[in-house]
């Protein structure tokens, strides 16, 4: 007597054989070769991160600094990395899209913001001073913190550098939001050293990812690993076409 369900199994296997010689037959596979796009997102969000958080942390400037910051955190922690998150859509790795996406844009509307100041097409009591409570402000660092966090947790399954760069920041992004909220200064000193520390690491692992590039071998070592490798006991199966996904060939990730 054959057990129950175990006469679909050869049925399966044969239309499964079936459709995969039909798309073998049709497919033509074109592949596209993009480099990590988180090389270019990581410098962009290190460096607004750290020449901002630095200022936030009371090394240097004054309430007017960010008029002198914007251009480079406008264009480069802005735009640029707007544009790798943009990319990452090409790489198929979904947490860099919203990892790069999400603070491209944010940093794209800091420069705004302070562009309009500086051109008077904001009044300047509208200005966030260090010290001085700003709700409004605030909120953009409620929304960094929840999806910073997200992300965080996200990537935990990619590669421990980029897990530790995001943790960093969503506790930079709750201080100065809490800073900006109470009007209190010393919330927004420790949200500066977080983004600090957070720059130093995004700088870290943006040179582990370049280097790796460049050289074809790991040089310094970001705590990365494959996803088939936490799965215990079970061996992962490869296919040439995987058809499935309605990209066949192309390699999913950085």
């Amino acid at each position: 007597m054959t057990p129950r369900g175990t006469g679909r199994i050869p049925e399966e296997r044969a239309r499964g054989e079936q459709e995969y010689a039909i798309w073998e037959d049709r497919t033509r596979v074109f592949l596209q070769p993009v480099a990590a796009p988180s090389i270019l997102g990581l410098f962009g969000l290190a460096g607004a991160t750290l020449m901002v958080g630095a200022w936030h942390a009371g090394w240097y400037g004054t309430a007017v600094t960010p008029l002198a910051l914007f251009p480079f955190v406008l264009t480069f922690g802005g735009l640029a990395q707007l544009l790798a998150g943009m990319w990452s859509y090409r790489a198929r790795d979904g947490l860099a899209t919203a990892v790069h996406g999400t603070w491209g844009a944010f940093w794209l509307g800091w420069g705004l913001l302070f562009l309009l100041l500086g051109l008077g097409g904001i009044p300047a009591a509208q200005l966030p001073v260090i010290g001085v409570a700003a709700p409004a402000f605030a909120f953009w660092f409620v929304v960094l913190t929840a999806i910073t966090g997200l992300s965080a947790i996200a990537a935990l399954g990619q590669n421990l550098g980029m897990a530790a760069t995001l943790a960093i920041l969503t506790l930079g992004s709750a201080f100065t939001a809490a800073g900006f909220w109470a009007g209190t200064t010393w919330p927004l000193r420790v949200g500066g050293w977080m983004f600090v520390i957070a720059a130093v690491i995004a700088l870290y692992t943006a040179a582990a990812l370049m280097f790796e590039n460049s050289f074809g071998r790991t040089i310094l070592p970001v705590g990365k690993y494959r996803a088939e490798a936490r799965a215990m006991g079970r061996r992962k199966v490869s296919r040439p076409l995987e058809y499935r996904y309605g990209q066949p060939g192309v390699k999913i990730g950085q």
